[in-house]
């Protein structure tokens, strides 16, 4: 079996990171949407309180944001994270000192971190890489991590589909199968606490996947160290 690394990823990955990069280019004609529109990264948002209690926790002083997409989010001005809660920003909020964003997609954060971060954040990410590049790249978020890492998947098919016809999200596994590959990437790294958040959807289907009204249900994994 052949072992993909960062210095050796799968022929799928490299075409995914293409198709990533034009998309993020010239948008979803199909949707209708332009390339400042695709993939803004705002979807960020919605974890902002469960990362705040992370870098509460830890101490964290700055953050690794991986596949940030356009991070959008990060320039927002009196956002809302609820009916009932507003905040100034997303760093004002967080209290961190900086906050560096990778998206091998997109060409302003295409530049690998040169130094780890307190704290590493992957939102809705982990289910759009290609499965056999998933643990290496797991295992490369730990690296870049001295504190803890933070991140959802999603463990359903996307409504959406990419160029070639494939599903966005193109590694659809349990809950149960994310939870035991961070468990043993993670007993690499016994100094970073982590937390994963897992999403099923039930609910009415799609040609491609489930409809926007799904049903979700979320399961969370953590360690402190």
């Amino acid at each position: 079996m052949t072992s993909y690394g960062r210095g050796n990823p799968s022929p799928e990955y490299l075409d995914m990171v293409a198709m990533y990069e034009r998309l993020h280019e010239e948008g979803e004609a199909a949707a209708g949407k332009s390339g400042t529109q695709t993939f803004p990264g705002k979807m960020l948002i919605r974890h902002a309180p469960g990362i705040k209690e992370m870098i509460d926790r830890t101490g964290a002083a700055d953050i690794l944001d991986y596949g940030a997409g356009k991070a959008v989010a990060y320039d927002l001005r009196d956002v809302a994270l609820s009916k009932d809660k507003v905040v100034p920003s997303i760093q004002d909020y967080w209290g961190v000192a900086d906050i560096r964003c990778y998206d091998p997609g997109h060409e302003p954060f295409k530049e690998l971190p040169d130094r780890q971060y307190d704290g590493v954040i992957c939102t809705d990410v982990l289910e759009h890489i290609t499965t056999p590049d998933v643990p290496w790249i797991v295992d490369e978020m730990f690296g870049y991590a001295r504190k803890f890492l933070y991140a959802n998947v999603a463990c359903y098919p996307a409504v959406k589909v990419l160029p070639n016809g494939q599903n966005v999200h193109c590694t659809v596994k349990s809950p149960e199968w994310w939870a035991g590959l961070f468990h043993a990437i993670a007993m690499r790294h016994t100094d970073v606490s982590y937390r994963l958040i897992t999403s099923t959807a039930t609910g009415r289907k799609k040609k491609f996947g489930f409809a926007k009204n799904r049903k979700k249900e979320y399961q969370t994994v953590e360690r402190m160290a």
